[in-house]
Order: structure tokens, then C-alpha cells, then sequence
């Protein structure tokens, strides 16, 4: 099961976080800087799964962002990094440049992808067609 999902640049502060698993307010940063400091900190050359604590985070840079997945012990880590890598995928056929500017239509990919920590949709097609048919509508 998925716990949560951070965007992260390379300063570390975080661009979109989205938690499947109850975290108290107070305990999210210090579990953001906790996470971001353990994932940044590694090099390329180095594996994009990390055991921490009582999960394990899976991470992808893509460009300036990255993005960390923290999943439960029993969640296949292999599944998760072609998951982000998909959710990449979706992002920038949705968007030509700047995502940080639109992050309720990012919240609307991810909702479309991801519910409850399932994966619950791979498809482009079908999680871009709520955000097709929300544009057709602000259009006319």
C-alpha cells in the first residue's frame, strides 16, 4: 500500500505532498525533511529504494524534481518506480512546460491514478479524459 507521495525540488522543499495514511500535521514535516534529507542525500549511482523506519521509499529524479513514494513492506517496489514513472509520463503529456502552477490539475492526475494508496489506473487515456472534459468545459 502506498502511504504517501512528495514532489520534491532540489532545494528540498516540497512542491505537492499527498498522504494515503494518517499523519498528524505536526509530525508531516519532520517527516518531510526526514525523507527528502535520506533521498537527496544519495547519489546516481546508488539504489532508488531506501528502508526507512517502519516503510520504504521509492525515488525518481526527473530533471530539477523528484519524486518519493513511501510504500508499506509488502508493496512491490519495481511496480511503485514504474508507477512515478508513468505518472511522469501523464504529467508531461498534460503539460507542455511549468506543472507548479497548475498542482490542482496535478492533484486530479494523481486522485485518477491513485486512491486510498491502491494504484487503481495505468492508462493515460483514461486518467486524462476528467481533465479533457474539464477543459472542453472551461473552453466553451
Amino acid at each position: 500500500m502506498i502511504k504517501f507521495l512528495l514532489m520534491v525540488n532540489r532545494q528540498g522543499q516540497t512542491r505537492l505532498s499527498r498522504y494515503y495514511h494518517p499523519v498528524e500535521l505536526g509530525r508531516r514535516a519532520q517527516l518531510e525533511a526526514d525523507v527528502v534529507r535520506c533521498c537527496l542525500g544519495r547519489t546516481k549511482d546508488q539504489c532508488s529504494f531506501v528502508e526507512y523506519k517502519d516503510f520504504k521509499l521509492v525515488f525518481r529524479q526527473y530533471a530539477a524534481l523528484y519524486i518519493v513514494v513511501g510504500i508499506t513492506d509488502s508493496e512491490n517496489e519495481l511496480a511503485v518506480y514504474e508507477l512515478v514513472h508513468n505518472f511522469v509520463e501523464v504529467l508531461d503529456k498534460y503539460f507542455s512546460r511549468v506543472i507548479m502552477f497548475n498542482l490542482d490539475r496535478v492533484h486530479i492526475i494523481l486522485d485518477e491514478m491513485i486512491q486510498n494508496g491502491q494504484v487503481v489506473e495505468t492508462n493515460k487515456s483514461r486518467i486524462l479524459a476528467p481533465l479533457t472534459a474539464l477543459d472542453k468545459m472551461i473552453d466553451s
